[in-house]
């Protein structure tokens, strides 16, 4: 099943530049997913502004205290 997504002129153009030969946008898509990455890869690219840059490192601070929220309550769970 495809699904429709809005991206931004910028982002598309982006992708544009990441797309192989016979890969399609969705392909593009899953391998930037599956290969991971560190946020430190964008840092100084110009494809991140320091304003976003910022606000993804409050993002994975909370992820990082959120998971280990998590992991305490599954831990106790199994006790």
């Amino acid at each position: 099943m495809a699904r429709t997504i809005a991206i931004s002129d910028e982002v598309y153009e982006m992708l544009k530049k990441l797309k192989l030969p016979g890969e399609s946008f969705s392909d593009v898509i899953k391998r930037l997913i599956k290969r991971g990455g560190r946020l430190s890869d964008i840092a100084g690219s110009g494809t991140i502004t320091k304003e976003g840059w910022e606000e993804l490192k409050k993002l994975r601070e909370k992820r990082k205290k959120l998971d280990e929220e998590r992991r305490k309550m599954l831990i106790e769970a199994l006790r």
